[in-house]
């Protein structure tokens, strides 16, 4: 057989000669294949197909998990005929971000009597609605829902009380203050919490009236994972101090996760917190999965009471070093058997301030201790190493770079680093005048003289170079291969200068002020960004603050390697006085053939016909946000590129300009776009300088 194979494929003969289609592989290979296709696509299209094709549709396989996770094509009738025809069947649903969905469609869930796990995150959802639900889905045992403004508990019918009380996994975002349908969920082993109640809540008190009722709030007894993701605002860390109170009265035995993210300042820390770490690290065979706490919960005592039981399998200490008290080293030095842990994050954490100014209390990499942690935690999937400095001083060669360190994390997927670990020397001396040069010459050219330009070379191809200069290229792109040649499985990826902040943060509040590169990262240009062409199986991108990168023209080379980009984010590449890299990224943008998600920031930026129509040949593409503070839009070609991308859900363009223009667009796109499902989005971004 093998000797068959061979043949056939060495013969151009038996290739021409040869017709293999689809419906000649086998069903567990279709099966595969079908698997990645949204559930309502395969009911109304692909078993139209053929014969075959129906039938494999109708496996149980492919109709025990619905996910309809922001399928925007799932449109109401779509949705109603699925859970008809798949009603018996269904065991997963996940119909989270599916917002344009009406709750006639979400009623037909009750079909679903076999429905084990349901997520409505984003659907619309009423106290009625819920009622009635769970009035029908008797063995639901996981939950996601949103808590809106009017919701009200007590309007919840008694089966439907007890089907919470059975549930074992909740995952609620509170869009107001509210304990939810906690107080009714007795037997939780999982709680998830999304905390993003807006600022007016506070003037309307509606905390007070949780603190009155907190008894209502059960004790926890069977919780094993507990995790709260904050929005910016005091309501939000007041609330979560409240459903923190419920461990001051009841520490739970087995509680293995513990995951509180909290942007900005956090709130102080509990009094149960510190019986909360030691219940979790003293319990007999209890070893944490998962611990991440606020920048000021957690210090050397609480990290080495959790790693005296084990290592957690995911550990997020961003931000949180301080003098006395280094996270990598507190895990290195535990004599713990590392080997379980797949995610770490360590932003912003090193060892100490830098000595030379590249940014008020900016962190330097303990690189030694990161080279230590790659030989002890060899399975880590994920890495976050950004918001520090790591400056390579060898003069010449790789040993002993990070990139070769890094490169022995054979299952890396997702890698955040500072462009300046990428710098292969230090950045070049500043000239300075001779001491017996005559100072009152020099004086009567003050002003006048003009400044000498420091840059680094635009990538060229290898047609472009000689043989001399191809191996000085060579020689300087040297400091990734390693890690290129030893991740190849990345799938995504962020290089962040350190310092670097969103000019429209999430989580932060706005700066009018960008903050200076580091002076390493003047050296990581177009031939480093070619470099990284060489990640095929790259889907996740992130290229932020890289001053080094004059026209862009390693962009080109990027995109061509890296054919399955699916989201691409750039921010503040080059200058921040003009934008040099306008015609390479529009012919970067043709190469991305499965972008969907596109997010540019960069001041002076121009959105003009030549930009949205490179970014029509982007087919795929569902999401658009720019972002740029003094840029301009033309809003013609913004219609014309709405027109040829049928596909584009989300618009957001956040620009300098008129208010009045901005409306007239958003006007113009909503009512000639009426069967969109999310509101086009355009606002003006006026920042002083």
């Amino acid at each position: 057989m093998d000797n068959q194979i061979e043949t056939a494929l060495c013969c151009s003969d038996s290739i021409s000669q040869t017709s293999v289609t689809i419906s000649d592989f086998s069903d567990e290979i279709l099966l595969n294949i079908l698997r990645f296709i949204p559930s309502h696509d395969l009911m109304l299209n692909v078993s139209q197909v053929c014969q075959k094709l129906r039938i494999l549709c109708l496996d149980k396989s492919l109709r025990a998990h619905v996910h309809l996770h922001k399928e925007y094509t799932a449109n109401d009738d779509a949705v109603k005929q699925l859970l008809r025809n798949f009603s018996s069947d269904i065991q997963t649903l996940n119909l989270s971000g599916c917002y344009w969905l009406a709750g006639s469609t979400v009623d037909q869930v009750t079909r679903c009597k076999a429905l084990v796990s349901l997520d409505l995150s984003g659907c619309r959802l009423t106290s009625v609605r819920l009622s009635h639900l769970l009035t029908s889905l008797r063995s639901l045992r996981s939950l996601a829902l949103d808590v809106c403004p009017g919701f009200d508990l007590h309007h919840l019918s008694a089966e439907g009380k007890s089907a919470l009380a059975r549930l074992q996994e909740l995952k609620q975002t509170l869009l107001t203050p509210s304990y939810g349908v906690v107080p009714c969920c007795s037997a939780l082993r999982r709680l998830h919490l999304y905390l993003e109640a807006s600022e007016g809540w506070r003037e309307a008190g509606g905390c007070a009236q949780l603190m009155v009722g907190q008894s209502s709030v059960p004790h926890y007894q069977n919780l094993r994972w507990f995790s709260a993701r904050l929005a910016p605002g005091e309501v939000n860390r007041t609330l979560l101090a409240l459903y923190l109170a419920v461990f001051s009265m009841r520490v739970p035995e087995g509680l293995m996760g513990l995951v509180l993210s909290v942007p900005g300042p956090a709130p102080p820390r509990p009094v149960a917190m510190m019986a909360l770490m030691e219940s979790m690290a003293s319990t007999v065979g209890n070893t944490v999965s998962a611990l991440q706490l606020p920048r000021t919960w957690l210090d050397g005592a609480i990290l080495g009471r959790v790693l005296a039981h084990g290592c957690p399998t995911y550990l997020n200490v961003s931000r949180c070093s301080s003098p006395g008290f280094n996270p990598l080293h507190v895990l290195l030095s535990a004599g713990r058997d590392l080997t379980p842990l797949q995610s770490l994050n360590l932003r912003g954490c090193g060892r100490g301030p830098l000595a030379e100014s590249c940014g008020k209390g900016e962190e330097e990499m303990d690189a030694e201790s990161v080279k230590s942690l790659t030989e002890c935690c060899p399975h880590l999937i994920h890495l976050n190493l950004s918001a520090t400095h790591y400056h390579h001083a060898l003069p010449a060669g790789q040993d002993g770079h990070l990139c070769g360190a890094l490169g022995r994390l054979t299952s890396l997927c997702s890698l955040a680093l500072p462009v300046c670990a990428l710098a292969q020397s230090p950045p070049a001396p500043v000239n300075t005048q001779d001491s017996n040069t005559d100072h009152s010459s020099r004086s009567l050219l003050l002003g006048l003289k003009k400044s000498s330009r420091i840059g680094v070379p635009t990538y060229r191809t290898a047609t472009e170079v000689t043989v001399g200069q191809g191996e000085e290229r060579q020689d300087r792109g040297l400091c990734i291969q390693p890690l290129l040649q030893g991740c190849p499985y990345l799938v995504e990826l962020e290089l962040i200068g350190a310092g670097f902040s969103s000019a429209m943060p999430r989580n932060e509040p706005a700066i009018r002020k960008d903050p200076a590169a580091c002076p390493w990262s003047y050296n990581v240009g177009d031939s480093e960004l070619a470099a990284l062409g060489g990640m095929k199986f790259l889907r996740k991108l992130t290229l932020a603050h890289l001053p080094g990168v004059l026209k862009g023209t390693g962009l080109i080379k990027l995109v061509q390697g890296c054919k399955d980009l699916c989201v691409l984010s750039l921010a503040n590449l080059g200058s921040l006085k003009t934008m040099n890299y306008m015609q390479t990224l529009l012919e970067a943008l043709s190469h991305c053939t499965q972008l969907r998600d596109l997010r540019l920031e960069q001041p002076y930026f121009n959105a003009n016909a030549a930009f949205f129509g490179a970014l029509s040949q982007c087919h795929q593409l569902q999401r658009v946000c720019l972002v740029s503070r003094h840029g301009t839009f033309q809003p013609a070609a913004v219609v014309s590129f709405m027109l040829s991308c049928a596909d584009v859900i989300m618009c957001h363009m956040f620009m300098g300009g008129t208010l009045v223009a901005c409306k007239t667009l958003q006007k113009t796109l909503l009512e000639r776009f009426v069967n969109f499902k999310e509101f086009l989005i355009i606002k003006t971004l006026l920042m002083s300088e």
